[in-house]
């Protein structure tokens, strides 16, 4: 359509100038160049809009080319992001489970280690009190104390149980020493023998519930009826460490683990409330870590507005 408005158009002029020198007084070698002139222009312009023509076709067939391998590339990138998706779910999926028995295998060296610390300081104290009574005999044997009648009971020595005072010492009975009921609870916790670890968790409270790893044997019987998927009953024993035992040092992971049950339990709620404790009340500490996380998850602030 366009080089049919061109062609009329240059035959419109060719026709002016035809008309302009048949009117005027022009000599005719004049007009012929001129009409020579503008037949060569006119061919120039259908040339270059020839040109213009086959380019634009030319530009037009490789965007439509580049058009479907883009429509392409995104057809396969989005397939591969949907199977790197699943992907990732399954990770989350499997690290969830891993990351529950890692968590618990943590606590159990942590406890072992609280253990060993507490070992040491009592075993300190027993034998500065044993020095002290060493150094009394000698003093009474050498004359440079007065004697004394009866039986010597030395200094830190309960004379009952013949064990160090303050020691845990296992009551008269067939009941086995608080040692050995609390490490077969850790061996079997971390092996995965719930229900024997909570037969000598709970003999562990029975016969020795005043010693220091009390509460941590509480908190275990917790961790125990969480791992079960009894939340509830997980609650409940979370809720006998902090209610029985405010100074034990289960109380960060204790705290967190309860909010962890409620949310399970579908009371998001309470298990919000007490996520926000554990960071209000232990900020630095893992636990304070993993309640942020937890928040950030569930789209709630880290601490209540007011």
């Amino acid at each position: 359509m366009h080089i049919r408005n061109i062609a009329i158009f240059s035959a419109a002029v060719l026709a002016g100038a035809l008309a302009g020198s048949l009117v005027g007084p022009r000599p005719a070698e004049a007009v012929a160049r001129e009409i020579i002139e503008l037949q060569r222009d006119v061919t120039s312009l259908l040339q270059g809009q020839k040109e213009l023509s086959t380019q634009m076709t030319q530009d037009h067939t490789i965007m439509k080319t580049l058009v479907d391998q883009s429509n392409d590339n995104v057809v396969k990138l989005s397939a591969t992001m949907g199977s790197l998706q699943k992907s990732v779910q399954d990770v989350q999926a499997n690290s969830g489970a891993r990351l529950d028995t890692m968590s618990t295998q943590v606590q159990g060296l942590s406890d072992n280690l609280e253990e060993i610390k507490s070992r040491m300081g009592k075993l300190n104290q027993q034998l500065v009190d044993l020095q002290n009574s060493v150094q009394s005999l000698d003093a009474k044997i050498s004359g440079s104390a007065p004697a004394t009648s009866g039986a010597v009971t030395p200094t830190g020595f309960n004379p009952a149980t013949g064990a160090p005072a303050g020691s845990s010492a296992a009551p008269a009975g067939p009941a086995p020493s608080a040692d050995t009921l609390y490490n077969n609870g850790l061996r079997d916790i971390t092996s995965g023998k719930y229900d024997l670890a909570r037969s000598e968790f709970q003999d562990y409270l029975k016969y020795y519930a005043q010693t220091d790893l009390a509460s941590n044997a509480q908190f275990w019987l917790g961790e125990i009826a969480y791992q079960q998927k009894n939340y509830q009953q997980a609650i409940e024993e979370y809720d006998k460490v902090l209610n029985n035992y405010p100074k034990s040092f289960k109380l960060a992971p204790t705290r967190f683990h309860k909010g962890m049950a409620l949310l399970e339990l579908g009371q998001k709620t309470g298990g919000i409330r007490e996520l926000r404790e554990v960071v209000r009340r232990f900020p630095g500490s893992d636990e304070d870590r993993r309640a942020r996380a937890k928040l950030k998850e569930l789209g709630a602030a880290v601490t209540a507005t007011r």
